[in-house]
């Protein structure tokens, strides 16, 4: 082998592994930086693998919003229609944040309540993120396949 091209071999080898390495931090500043959507069924079924910051999605549940007095806390339900989880917010709420619209919360558990960084409400009353709406659905079709025994549209068992 020349001297030249061992040389641009050298070079090639370490312009790869440049990339390679620029690849693997960009993998790992993303992964961190992921937030995942989970609607209050799959948090209280537990799915959500001790992730330490997700969204929380679904509708804000009627009759459900306590302000606390002299602070700018917040305490409402997010429901999927089937299941609810409770909720703590410090902070200004969205204009369009009120009871039975849609909303997403980011944020963490402590303990038995979801404490949240963001509120973000829709922004109309016919809009729903689909991300919302998908979870929503896929709770009530979990829901109601456990109220018909698990047994499919053609009449089998699961």
């Amino acid at each position: 082998m020349t001297p030249v091209r061992k040389q641009r071999l050298v070079i090639v080898g370490l312009v790869l592994a440049a990339a390679s390495a620029a690849g693997v931090l960009l993998t790992l500043a993303l992964q961190q930086n992921i937030s995942y959507l989970h609607s209050p069924s799959e948090v209280l079924e537990g799915r959500i693998n001790g992730q330490t910051q997700f969204k929380l999605g679904g509708v804000v549940q009627e009759g459900s919003v306590a302000r606390t007095a002299g602070t700018m806390e917040v305490r409402f339900e997010v429901t999927d229609r089937n299941a609810n989880f409770p909720v703590v917010y410090t902070g200004i709420l969205p204009d369009l944040f009120r009871e039975g619209q849609s909303v997403i919360a980011r944020g963490s558990l402590q303990g038995d309540h979801f404490v949240a960084d963001e509120v973000l409400a829709k922004h109309d009353e016919t809009y729903m993120p689909a991300e919302v709406a998908d979870k929503m659905a896929a709770a009530k079709a979990a829901k109601d396949a456990k109220a018909t025994g698990g047994s499919s549209a053609y009449g089998d068992s699961k």
